[in-house]
């Protein structure tokens, strides 16, 4: 910035000029109007704003009781959770970790309102729970398909952490089918791993894209680690809530593999005619199970489940549900490049025995 005296002919002017020299910034003309905060915002912010402008108003605060016995009486212990409606008449989805074994359940809404909650279903094999509020016309959210998730997509987590309402973090998806162990050590496929800061107490808050649609759950994070963050796609969520909606539980059968979705090589797409260019990837195979007993080896490409085509992990959960168990069945795979059929025989879950 410079200070510059007017010259001398003009003695009766003792103001001076005030030039930006250096920053070559335009100056506000007389008339014009300055821009509001609107107008100020990057394309970023304003598709962040956006977003949690939609679904920010069905995001909730769940407050949980648990008795645990103990000697000399029953002491109750408090914690904390999000959860969002996914219905307008009242059903919230979460995580199970959040809920399981409670001895009561409060929602608080985003407007303040308070209800007691009423757990409709619970199904730790994939850390998902609903809970119902007895309300109606509540915004609610759209889950998004997960399934068209792209790795260094924007991504934004909202939840209740460590007791805050309604803080928002935003990141990108750092990776996809990643897997981890539920806590009744079931392993739950295709987990999106995001930087977007989680913290305890946003475990059942929705992850949201850019169009303001939930595209998981979040519900872990590596404690040691930064911006290391894990949610359920919202592939998964959709077919447990509409299963635990129904039934108030998932009975499932089981092959005993761990998989991961990955392309098929084109020439062998185009030789065997396959309808889809994605399949799931035998990665181990448990000792004793069903899958062990067909002859499926890791490496191994599942490409179908009985004539109908399997393109990933979810596909195959979808499939292998009660009414698979103990039903003989056959499964397509592709190893090396030989297109193979293995008769199969899927079992109960183990968890669920």
């Amino acid at each position: 910035m410079s200070i510059t005296a007017l010259p001398k002919n003009n003695p009766g002017r003792i103001d001076f000029l005030f030039h930006e020299t250096d920053s070559g910034a335009p100056q506000p003309v007389r008339g014009e109007t300055q821009p509001n905060d609107s107008e100020l915002l990057d394309a970023y912010s304003r598709t962040v704003v956006s977003a949690v402008a939609r679904v920010a108003p069905a995001v909730v605060n769940i407050d949980v009781k648990q008795r645990v016995n103990a000697r000399g009486g029953e002491p109750e212990l408090s914690g904390n959770g999000s959860g969002f409606v996914i219905t307008p008449d009242g059903f919230i989805l979460t995580n199970s970790h959040v809920v399981h074994d409670a001895s009561a359940i409060t929602v608080n809404l985003s407007d303040g309102r308070e209800y007691p909650a009423r757990l409709t279903g619970d199904d730790p094999d994939t850390d998902l729970a609903v809970i119902r509020i007895d309300a109606s016309q509540l915004a609610h959210v759209r889950l998004a398909d997960s399934e068209n998730l792209r790795v260094g997509q924007l991504v934004i987590a909202i939840g209740n952490p460590l007791g805050f309402e309604a803080s928002v973090t935003a990141g990108v998806v750092s990776a996809l089918g990643r897997s981890m162990h539920a806590q009744s050590g079931r392993l739950i496929d295709n987990i999106i791993q995001t930087d977007a800061a989680l913290n305890p107490g946003n475990s059942g808050g929705p992850l949201v894209n850019s169009a303001g649609e939930v595209v998981g759950v979040n519900t872990a994070m590596i404690r040691p680690a930064q911006g290391i963050c894990f949610a359920i796609g919202s592939n998964t969520a959709k077919f447990v809530a509409g299963w635990l909606i129904k039934d108030g539980e998932i009975r499932r059968s089981y092959i005993g593999v761990a998989g991961q979705n990955v392309p098929i090589h084109r020439r062998i797409v185009r030789f065997y005619g396959l309808p889809l260019e994605t399949a799931v990837l035998v990665v181990s195979v448990e000792k004793n199970s069903p899958a062990e007993r067909a002859g499926l080896g890791d490496g191994d490409l599942i490409v179908a489940f009985n004539g109908q085509s399997i393109g990933s992990v979810h596909h195959l959960h979808k499939i292998l549900v009660g009414d698979q168990i103990g039903v003989s069945a056959s499964l397509t795979i592709i190893r090396h490049t030989e297109k193979l059929e293995l008769p199969i025989l899927p079992a109960e879950s183990q968890a669920q025995k």
